[in-house]
């Protein structure tokens, strides 16, 4: 299995090795306050390329296991990274599901370029990993969020009360899901 590089009208999408951790860290440093209010509290350790190393080798191995791909989208030049696509907990077998998160630059918000990055990701999981649901959960307040996946064909399954911890409170979200339709 090869590391994916899946290619869209703006970006190119690939699993980053732990050698390109700056980019990571750059991504997180440069959007701290535009990402805080849809994410956990992070400590001082995240913003560290200690820790981004770390995470990527940690997500580069959940990538060679099956259990999670970790997509970031990079510029033409491959040297900043625009947005996040994440696809964690995957499981196979009977199941064949995962949960999808994302981030994007606070610069390229409201441009179409996260539909167009979650969009890219789907189909590799669908069409390449052959999973069957992709679940992805939203706060209510995050009207943003909600149409994206709206405009992405998730629907909504049901609203968890208190669901996740999110920059310091626990935090409703609406569950929503897509079946991809091939399997």
């Amino acid at each position: 299995m090869t590391l994916p590089v899946i290619t869209t009208v703006r970006t190119r999408l690939t699993v980053l090795t732990p050698e390109r951790a700056c980019l990571m860290l750059d991504f997180y440093l440069r959007n701290r306050e535009h990402l805080r209010p849809w994410e956990p509290v992070r400590d001082e350790s995240f913003y560290t390329l200690d820790h981004w190393r770390q995470r990527l080798r940690d997500g580069y191995s959940q990538f060679f296991d099956g259990s999670a791909v970790q997509l970031v989208a990079l510029d033409e030049s491959g040297e900043c990274v625009l947005a996040t696509c994440n696809f964690t907990h995957i499981m196979m077998g009977m199941f064949k599901a995962c949960h999808l998160g994302y981030a994007i630059d606070k610069e390229y918000e409201g441009q179409g370029l996260m539909q167009e990055v979650v969009g890219a990701g789907i189909g590799y999981l669908f069409n390449e990993l052959g999973l069957h649901r992709i679940m992805a959960s939203y706060m209510p307040a995050n009207l943003r969020s909600g149409a994206l996946l709206e405009r992405l064909g998730f629907e909504r399954e049901g609203y968890a009360r208190d669901y996740l911890m999110i920059n310091g409170r626990w935090e409703d979200h609406v569950l929503t899901a897509l079946i991809n339709p091939a399997v």
